[in-house]
């Protein structure tokens, strides 16, 4: 016999922790919490920001979206209704959701994909060449478009073609720039810091001088331009508009489609070059054939092993006293 889950008193550390287990651009994991009442602030954390990499702060309000959503989904699992106010100071602020929960006895079908949320990982490695179920990416689509965005899978060779030349022409841009290299640098950290681009501790100091001081392009675009080219699917996903409302709407689609693809088997991971070079960001829209603005570029598959999860930073850091 099973029990409904106690929700007179909500496990606010538990709803917390779930949404730490977002993606995040060089896992910065840029986001705070503050607990009152019956609600749950997110904040945006802009000590964490990448001026050079993300000089409008699109992808950290996008990965905190992707909090926002594993927030909704562990209250879900926990008999919990959550009713989301999305930029209550407006666009300029740091508040960027408030979440006020409560009790329901309606059930959920987003309870089923908090298993899904421990299980989600970065894959970048090369994928299982097995072509993914057209109705798995149809699920997909439908999961970003009940969010307000759009998932356009580029299937032509020629879609797939131009996408893994703008990957390729993206990342000779940030390489080449010495600001971006340094930004890229700063956040290689030793697994043990809880965050960052992780590797092994007397690993870091050698790595971060490489790539401050040296421009591999080259190499690097090469590699991309592979892993693109033999991923199994390439999709841009993207929003009628390109505000602080719409990144947020980006981040809680991306995270639905993501938490879904991990319930089907897959996974996923990023080759962003093309939306962080702004010249380059409206050539990826077009290959969609479809109008709006394009927020990342993803490649999806089956992975070959099973990876380890991405540290996490404490939950005293990235909690705000009410």
């Amino acid at each position: 016999m099973t029990t409904s889950p106690d929700v007179t008193t909500p496990d606010w550390q538990g709803l917390v922790q779930a949404a730490t287990l977002a993606p995040s651009s060089h896992n910065t994991q840029p986001w705070l919490f503050r607990i009152g009442g019956s609600t749950i602030d997110l904040l945006a954390d802009r000590t964490r920001a990448l001026p050079v990499n993300d000089p409008e702060d699109r992808e950290l309000t996008i990965s905190c979206g992707c909090a926002l959503l594993n927030l909704r989904i562990a209250a879900a699992a926990a008999g919990l209704r959550a009713e989301v106010l999305m930029l209550p100071d407006g666009s300029m602020g740091d508040l960027l959701a408030r979440v006020r929960v409560a009790p329901t006895a309606a059930p959920s079908l987003d309870a089923e994909l908090q298993g899904a949320m421990a299980e989600r990982r970065t894959y970048r490695e090369r994928f299982d060449s097995t072509p993914v179920d057209p109705d798995v990416l149809r699920s997909l689509a439908e999961a970003a478009a009940s969010e307000g965005a759009t998932l356009t899978v580029l299937e032509t060779p020629e879609q797939r073609l131009h996408a893994a030349a703008l990957v390729a022409e993206g990342d000779s841009v940030q390489w080449a720039n010495p600001s971006w290299r340094r930004e890229l640098a700063a956040w290689m950290h030793p697994r043990r810091r809880g965050d960052g681009l992780t590797l092994p501790a007397l690993a870091v100091p050698v790595a971060q001088m490489v790539v401050r001081t040296f421009d591999m392009g080259n190499g690097v675009a090469a590699k991309d331009r592979q892993l693109a080219d033999e991923s199994p699917v390439l999709a841009v996903l993207a929003t009628a508009g390109d505000t602080p409302h719409d990144w947020l709407a980006a981040g809680q689609a991306l995270q639905r489609l993501l938490l879904l693809a991990v319930s089907r088997g897959l996974q996923a991971s990023y080759l962003n070059q093309p939306v962080q070079i702004a010249s380059l960001r409206p050539k990826l829209q077009q290959l969609t054939r479809r109008p709006g603005h394009a927020q990342l570029l993803l490649r999806l598959g089956a992975p070959l092993r099973a990876l380890p999860a991405t540290p996490r930073r404490p939950l005293p850091d990235i909690q705000l006293a009410a």
